[in-house]
């Protein structure tokens, strides 16, 4: 295909100078000529590559260098690693060029970034180890974690030249992985974007189906915040202040995500949009400004007093601060509003960055110790991982990134913060590990409680500890902080650690006899066939005798099996290998791999799937191809960690297939309900109903149903009569 070379070099000129005229710190003289340096290097590194899309490859770095510039709002240091962060992996240029040309920091940052990158992608857990990775760089600095979220964000952004499998591969990670990450370091317009455009790729159908319906009310919604604004700019002009409104639509994510916990539709959500109050203030007067918009809003609304978040007198553990009230507002419908100062907007806007470009003039009351203290716990987390696997490290940081937070007081009145449900033995180990590992119990509020005592905000705690206690194994039932569990775990592994090499080397012994390579990625499959949670429970089980070469042996026959299945879909199909399994009946129903084979499967038991679903074929270890829905619960955990054994799958003969589901639906009640409800199931669509419950209480009905389908065409037609039905308020599947 040819290419228009003057053309593309005048474009790329272009990005290139709307990267440097658009950054959110100033550049003086000496950052614009590094700034042009990464650029020059990245152009000659990426001269002869292309995007899937055709374009020149070297739009992807100066677009990602535009939202470290601008969306995150990171220095000269960081543009420059961004337009440089892909030329060691893809291009003849050495770390050791990188040095040279750059010096010692930039050398640093994109060498994390290319480690990142550079992964072995016949590991068992991929991603989980691209997560491990991507921790592991906070020990050199974490500007490497956000030029890499810049880069997802980016990747995100064109992910439509990719093939459908790659999409839902790549947009699984991201909404495992980067979103998290993005949360936790302040940056919410990104987490936002990140979360959005996994859900347009995982579940399309949601997507487009809530993208349409905000489109469609946002004449209704401008409306709404023009009386909204009109009616309130008033009284805050008569004081003098110096503000703006705006009102913003939720994210599309969020908005799924609370039709899912509330089990309501889109017209149910009533807070699908949200307004902002951002006010001019200095640093002396910002915290009383808040307060006085707070109430003059109060004054002309009435608000919902459970729904008040103040994160400004107690910021979040990210630096956010804003105040948070729900109103019933000009239609008497209740909204969100949000109050916040111009620094506060720039600070939820920016993150991290922004905690730097007002270190000095301002009193913040979350400075930047808040990042800091969080990569001190991560690092503190990683110094023990030895002692974790990949999955339970991935567990044991995520557990605090979305989580909602306490905040309590040590007894000399300092504020600590720490993830909801936290104990007073989290607590203790906040304060310090050998406090936590000797701690008795504790006094809250000057009351006698257990060390599992939960804290609830305001709590002030006097940790009580003994020289002769020792952590228990119980601890980990109630402890709910990753540094917490660390520490725990270390000491109590480091008490069977000489078990476990004694049962390292006899599993070595057996595996080397049964020619099994010991290796990580065979010990993973080999846990997962036996069903451990743990690698040291593996080792552990052959130290005992629990297992022996009797077991060796049967996982050796059962790995003959699967890797037929795996080298028949990621390498060139066989026609003469057989998989035998249980027998199926109707194998023909579904078929799996781009050449629609015929193979033995049975269906998972964490979601329902009915012909006409969407959905995806899972090879287990011990247990063939498990069949998934492709809205599972599980579904996005499995493809970011184990995306080389999904296949695709397709219906062939749907209509021969029945499948059982259940069916929530609510209502008002009245004689003559479950008449019209059968009558409809069994008459007018001619379901099988297998069951039904139904509860009533005051006037309210609420029940379950179980039906057989013979296809989800039937299943739609059945819920559109449902929802038809006189006093009916909702059909649901559930």
């Amino acid at each position: 295909m040819p290419y228009d070379l003057e053309q593309e070099n005048k474009e790329i000129l272009a990005r290139y100078k709307d990267l440097i005229s658009n950054t959110y710190r100033s550049l003086d003289e000496e950052n614009n000529k590094l700034i042009r340096k990464a650029f020059d290097i990245a152009l000659d590194a990426h001269k002869d590559q292309r995007r899937k899309t055709g374009e020149p490859y070297i739009y992807h770095p100066i677009e990602v260098a535009k939202i470290v510039a601008n969306e995150i709002g990171l220095g000269a240091t960081s543009i420059a690693c961004a337009l440089l962060h892909d030329v060691v992996e893809d291009s003849e240029y050495t770390d050791e060029d990188i040095k040279k040309l750059f010096g010692e920091k930039i050398s640093q940052i994109v060498s994390g970034l290319t480690k990142i990158s550079v992964m072995n992608h016949q590991n068992i857990s991929v991603q989980s180890e691209n997560y491990r990775k991507l921790l592991l760089t906070l020990s050199e600095d974490f500007r490497v974690i956000l030029i890499k979220i810049a880069d997802r964000l980016h990747n995100m952004r064109t992910l439509e030249s990719m093939a459908p499998s790659k999409q839902r591969k790549i947009a699984s990670e991201t909404v495992y992985i980067y979103a998290p990450l993005a949360h936790r370091l302040g940056l919410y317009n990104i987490k936002s974007e990140l979360e959005d455009l996994s859900l347009k790729y995982n579940n399309p159908e949601v997507f487009n189906e809530i993208t349409t319906k905000l489109e469609s009310a946002e004449a209704n919604r401008k409306k709404y915040v023009e009386e909204f604004k009109n009616e309130v700019s008033e009284q805050l002009e008569a004081e003098h202040l110096n503000f703006t409104i705006k009102g913003r639509a939720k994210a599309i994510s969020s908005i799924y995500r609370k039709m899912q916990k509330q089990n309501v539709s889109f017209e149910e959500v009533y807070d699908n949009y949200a307004i902002r109050i951002i006010y001019k203030s200095d640093s002396k007067n910002e915290k009383f400004i808040a307060w006085k918009i707070y109430s003059i809003v109060t004054d002309l609304y009435h608000s919902n007093p459970h729904r008040m978040r103040d994160w400004i007198s107690h910021p979040r553990s990210t630096g956010y601060e804003s105040l948070h009230l729900t109103v019933l507002g000009p239609d008497k419908k209740w909204i969100e509003v949000q109050i916040r100062s111009e620094r506060m907007d720039d600070i939820a806007e920016k993150g991290v960055a922004a905690h730097y470009k007002y270190k000095e003039g301002y009193r913040s009351n979350s400075d930047d110790k808040t990042i800091e203290n969080w990569v001190a716990e991560i690092r503190e987390v990683l110094e023990n991982q030895q002692s974790l696997t990949t999955s339970e490290l991935l567990d044991s940081v995520k557990l605090n990134l979305y989580s909602k937070e306490v905040f309590v007081f040590t007894p000399k009145g300092e504020i600590k913060i720490l993830p909801a449900g936290s104990t007073a033995l989290d607590f203790a180990f906040s304060v310090h590990s050998d406090l936590g590992m000797k701690c008795l119990g504790a006094k809250v509020n000057g009351k006698l409680v257990p060390i599992s005592y939960k804290l609830h905000n305001g709590d002030q705690i006097d940790i009580l500890s003994s020289q002769n206690q020792k952590p228990k194994s119980d601890w980990l039932d109630f402890v709910v902080t990753s540094k917490a569990k660390s520490k725990i775990k270390a000491i109590l592994n480091s008490e069977k650690s000489h078990l476990v090499e004694e049962g390292k080397e006899t599993l070595q012994r057996k595996m080397r006899h049964a020619k099994i390579n010991f290796n990580d990625e065979e010990i993973n499959k080999m846990q997962k066939f036996f069903n451990l949670k743990t690698s040291q429970d593996l080792f552990l089980s052959f130290q005992n005798g629990a297992l022996d070469t009797g077991d060796v042996k049967r996982y050796t026959e059962s790995k003959g099996l699967i890797n037929n299945l795996f080298n028949r879909f990621k390498k060139s199909p066989s026609k003469n290998i057989e998989f035998e399994e249980k027998s199926q009946s109707d194998l023909d129903l579904i078929v799996f791999g781009k050449d629609e084979e015929k193979l033995n499967y049975s269906f998972a038991k964490c979601c329902t799937v009915i012909p006409g679903d969407k959905m995806f074929g899972f090879i287990t270890i011990s247990d063939g191809i498990k069949v998934h829905n492709d809205l599972c619960p599980n579904a996005i955990n499995l493809r970011a960690n184990y995306d080389y054994r999904v296949i695709p799958a397709k219906w062939v003969n749907e209509e021969r297939f029945k499948n059982r589901i259940k069916v929530e639906i609510e209502g008002l009640d009245r004689m003559g309900m479950i008449n019209d409800i059968t009558a409809v199931i069994s008459n007018g669509m001619n379901i099988d109903m297998k069951s039904m419950t139904i509860e009533s209480n005051d006037g309210v009905f609420k029940g379950i149903i179980n039906l057989e389908v013979r296809n989800k065409a039937q299943l739609e037609e059945s819920f559109k009569q449902l929802k038809n039905i006189n006093g009916v308020s909702r059909v649901k599947r559930i």
